[in-house]
């Protein structure tokens, strides 16, 4: 017969957690604690801290591609405030130009009214000054 000793345990919540056990980290997405023996969950948490920031590190662009992102974005976000203004701008000029169209046809039709009203009237008389 062996001696399994287990050092990690994983604990959901409202588990119990025996006595001594500590938790040296939450993993939000499996909604699940690990807990390690009390002062083991200090080294366990500092070791996993180190290997997950050496990994970015690795992974990190160098400094000129970290540049030339920061530049894209920078650019990318420039794009947009320029496309959001103008769609904005073109959104107001149509409705101007719409208000604008409107009132031209309101004083045309009025004006069409006017010279029918002239029509119904006839003959308007003479002025002396006419003859």
């Amino acid at each position: 017969m062996g001696l399994h000793l287990k050092l990690r345990l994983e604990a959901g919540h409202g588990a119990a957690v025996p006595r001594g056990w500590q938790m040296a980290w939450y993993e939000p997405q499996r909604r699940v604690g690990v807990y390690y023996p009390a002062p083991l969950h200090w080294v366990v948490r500092v070791l996993r801290e180190f290997a997950y920031r050496f990994r970015v590190a690795l992974r990190a662009p160098r400094m000129e591609g970290a540049e030339i992102l920061a530049m894209n974005r920078a650019h990318c976000e420039h794009q947009r405030l320029a496309d959001e203004y103008a769609r904005g701008y073109l959104a107001g000029w149509h409705e101007c130009f719409h208000t604008c169209l409107e009132a031209v046809q309101e004083e045309i039709s009025r004006a069409d009214s006017l010279w029918d009203v002239a029509k119904l009237l006839g003959d308007t008389p003479k002025s002396s000054a006419d003859n």
